[in-house]
């Protein structure tokens, strides 16, 4: 740090927000491409995008143009009680890649936001404050997302505007899940859905709002078809589906431009935000008109697709499509994918993922117990060798990685690399992993 700028920080904002690297916090004062500048001086790839955000990268000349074409005409904002030709722009483009027939969109800040608004139209849709929603989860920091979100570490509050039931997670290594095949996984969610139905709801349940991969949770995914098991349950009862894709949306999934297209189902409503403002603010829900219309009262977002974040999201959009980064994302994660899977270390319980959304969990070796501290040792290490990358998970012991979709092969293959290294190091200096010797029943 080049001032006490850190110690302002805590002087002033929450201790409850976390900042990464503790002492030796970073402030990033530049950005080009994939690569940002830290006061300290030094560059880094980033793997980690913001959370997922800057998924077109950094200092993008198309986004910037459209940014300052809209800042040329001096409005930034008008509300939306007047017409905004950039917001409409955006709404026909998401209702048309949506896949949802007759499809509404409305704009809003953030994911939280659209998770709320989500909340809002399906329970008056359906007339019921009953959620359903899944272990593991997050979606959001607002009192009604915060109910909603199945992650002790997020949940400050037991208090609640809604009656939630949960359903299991798909974590293989743990629960009740461990070890089953996609098949019996599969199978065994259903059960559970139609147990939790059938004992510990009150029979009007409103929605199930599920992410296609869970992000915070530590990039855990169901089997491809789950959802669309779920569904067919669901509709035996009227009750909407909600994908949460603030994470998994645009392509980012690789082989899918939205996650939910790989269980075999059409949601009656998608969330998404993060990636699709590039750090502008903006997030939003799409879905079906009869469920986007359920709202009885006037509601609007003052900021929501405002005309500047609206020029953006446009910008952005366009050159997911132009550029075809969904296919990127598929080519570029395989490398790293490739390259994680074939490390054979013990203290590495799982690499999963898809496209460029990849996690890897940190276990005592030969166990399936998270180990946190091993888990910040490495995140450390890729700081020291330049690589910036996430951290989450239940037990604070997945490394994220979600780097922008533009990134190329060659930076795939150099954050590759130090991520091999930092986990072969803080592996060669464990000492359970000295001490191990069996068949890596975890490993890779």
């Amino acid at each position: 740090m080049t001032d006490d700028l850190l110690a302002r920080h805590k002087a002033v904002l929450p201790d409850w927000m976390p900042i990464y690297y503790g002492d030796d916090a970073i402030e990033i004062v530049a950005g080009s491409g994939r690569r940002v500048v830290g006061s300290d001086g030094r560059t880094y790839l980033d793997f980690f995008g913001g959370v997922l955000t800057n998924m077109i990268g950094y200092d993008v000349a198309e986004i910037n143009e459209a940014v300052q074409r809209q800042l040329a005409t001096g409005v930034v904002h008008t509300s939306t009680l007047y017409l905004i030709r950039q917001q409409v722009e955006l709404a026909e483009k998401i209702a048309r890649l949506s896949g949802i027939p007759d499809a509404r969109v409305f704009l809003t800040n953030s994911g939280t936001e659209a998770n709320e608004t989500a909340l809002l139209m399906a329970t008056n849709a359906r007339r019921s404050n009953q959620i359903l929603a899944i272990k593991n989860s997050y979606h959001g920091r607002t009192f009604a997302t915060m109910a909603i979100t199945g992650h002790r570490s997020w949940s400050s509050s037991s208090l609640s505007p809604l009656s939630v039931s949960w359903l299991a997670s798909a974590d293989r290594l743990r629960g009740r899940m461990v070890g089953l095949s996609d098949g019996d996984l599969a199978e065994a969610a259903v059960d559970d859905l139609r147990e939790v139905l059938a004992t510990v709801t009150a029979g009007d349940v409103a929605a199930l709002i599920a992410e296609p991969i869970q992000g915070v949770g530590g990039f855990v995914a169901a089997p491809d078809g789950v959802l669309g098991a779920y569904q067919k349950v669901l509709n035996e009862s009227g009750i909407l589906l909600i994908a949460d894709e603030v994470q998994t949306g645009w392509g980012r999934t690789g082989s899918h431009f939205w996650g939910y297209q790989a269980h075999g189902v059409t949601p009656d409503l998608v969330t998404f935000a993060k990636g699709i403002g590039n750090g502008f603010a903006l997030g939003g829900v799409v879905g079906r008109a009869s469920v986007m219309n359920a709202v009885p009262a006037i509601s609007f977002s003052t900021f929501g697709g405002n005309p500047l974040s609206a020029a953006a999201g446009n910008a952005v959009l366009d050159y997911v499509l132009s550029h075809d980064l969904q296919a990127n994302a598929a080519e570029v994660g395989t490398i790293v994918l490739d390259g994680l899977r074939a490390l054979d270390v013990p203290i590495v319980g799982e690499v999963r993922g898809r496209g460029l959304m990849i996690g890897i969990e940190f276990v005592r070796p030969g166990t399936s117990e998270p180990d946190p501290a091993a888990t910040v040792r490495v995140f450390d290490e890729c700081r020291a060798g330049g690589l910036l990358v996430g951290k989450g998970g239940l037990y604070g012991n997945v490394i994220r990685i979600g780097p922008a979709l533009t990134l190329t092969a060659d930076e795939a293959r150099e954050g590759l690399a130090i991520l091999v290294d930092a986990i072969s190091r803080v592996d060669a200096d464990s000492p359970a992993s000295l001490r191990y010797a069996g068949d890596r029943p975890f490993g890779g």
